[in-house]
C-alpha cells in the first residue's frame, strides 16, 4: 500500500489554492479587516475562552485561516501542517493581514521534534483533522509533549457517528455503514471534489482516511496523562457533510434539515496535561 502521507499530501497540496481562492474561505476579508476571524473560531470563542498571551500551537493548520483568527484573539500563534503548498498559502495570508504567526512543515507525530521539543499552553485542533490519522493513542502522545503540566488541549472535531454513516443514500434514512471504530486498515476515497466551491478539477483524488471512537480518544488521552475537563456534543457541522440532506444556518453551520437532534454532527473536546 502507497504511503498515506504521501496520498494525502498530494490531495492537500492541490486543495491548497483551491481553498485560498475559494468564496467559502473568504481570505480577503481578513486583510480587508484586522478584526475579522474565520467561522470556526467564531464558533468556539464561548467555550475557548481568553487566549489572549498564551503560546499556542495549531495542529493540522491548512491555510492559516483558524491559526491567523487565534492570532487576532491575542496568543503568539505556529502553524504546523504536512502540506507545503498549504503553508505557502498560509504565511502569505499572515502576511497581507500584517500579523506575525510561524509556520512549520511537519506531519503531526514529527511535531515534537519540528518544535525542538517547544511547550505550548494551548494545542488547538480544528474541524476534520483526526481522520487523517491512523494511530490515536500517538496522537494523545503528541499532544501531551506539546503541552506544558497545566496547558490546555482545545479540539472541535467531526462526530465518529457522522463519519460512519452512508453518505450516498438517497432515501431519508441514517445508515451506518463505515467504521466507528479506528481499523488498522485506512478507508480508501475516491472524490473528484473538495468541501468548498471551486472549479478546480483535481488530479490527486485519493485519500486515507481513519475514524476513532469518543472512547478510543478519551482513553488515549488519559493515557498520554491528560484529564478531560470538557465535553460538548452539537447538532451542527461547518460544512455540508450530507449533501442535500443539511440546511445552512446563519452562523454558517450546516445541520440536518429532517429532525436534527438524531444525528450528533460534531463535538469540542477539551483537556489539561496533568503534572508531572
Amino acid at each position: 500500500m502507497p504511503d498515506y502521507r504521501a496520498v494525502n499530501r498530494a490531495n492537500w497540496d492541490e486543495r491548497a489554492q483551491a481553498h485560498a481562492a475559494s468564496a467559502d474561505y473568504n481570505l480577503a476579508a481578513f486583510t480587508a479587516d484586522k478584526t475579522h476571524l474565520s467561522d470556526v473560531v467564531r464558533f468556539d470563542r464561548p467555550l475557548l475562552g481568553d487566549v489572549a498571551g498564551l503560546r499556542g500551537i495549531h495542529l493540522q493548520c491548512h491555510i492559516g485561516t483558524d491559526t491567523l483568527s487565534l492570532a487576532r484573539l491575542g496568543a503568539t500563534m505556529t502553524g504546523l501542517d504536512f502540506s507545503a503548498r498549504s503553508l505557502e498559502q498560509a504565511r502569505l495570508l499572515a502576511e497581507r493581514a500584517g500579523s506575525a504567526v510561524e509556520y512549520i512543515e511537519s506531519d503531526v507525530y514529527a511535531a515534537v521534534d519540528a518544535v525542538g521539543g517547544a511547550t505550548f499552553d494551548l494545542v488547538y485542533t480544528g474541524i476534520g483533522a483526526l481522520c487523517w490519522l491512523p494511530d490515536i493513542r500517538r496522537w494523545a502522545q503528541t499532544v501531551a509533549a506539546l503541552l506544558h503540566p497545566g496547558g490546555r488541549l482545545f479540539i472541535r472535531e467531526g462526530h465518529p457517528v457522522l463519519w460512519a454513516l452512508d453518505y450516498d443514500r438517497t432515501d431519508d434514512l441514517l445508515a451506518v455503514e463505515f467504521p466507528y471504530f479506528e481499523r488498522p486498515e485506512p478507508q480508501i476515497w475516491n472524490d473528484e471534489g473538495t468541501y468548498v466551491a471551486t472549479d478546480h478539477v483535481f488530479t490527486n483524488t485519493t485519500t486515507h482516511e481513519w475514524n476513532h471512537g469518543l472512547g478510543e480518544i478519551f482513553t488515549a488521552l488519559t493515557a498520554a496523562g491528560l484529564s478531560v475537563t470538557g465535553f460538548t456534543e452539537y447538532t451542527s457541522v461547518p460544512w455540508e457533510a450530507l449533501r442535500g440532506k443539511m440546511t445552512e444556518l446563519a452562523n454558517g453551520e450546516w445541520q440536518l434539515t429532517d429532525r436534527p437532534w438524531r444525528l450528533p454532527h460534531s463535538y469540542t473536546l477539551q483537556a489539561t496535561r496533568r503534572p508531572v
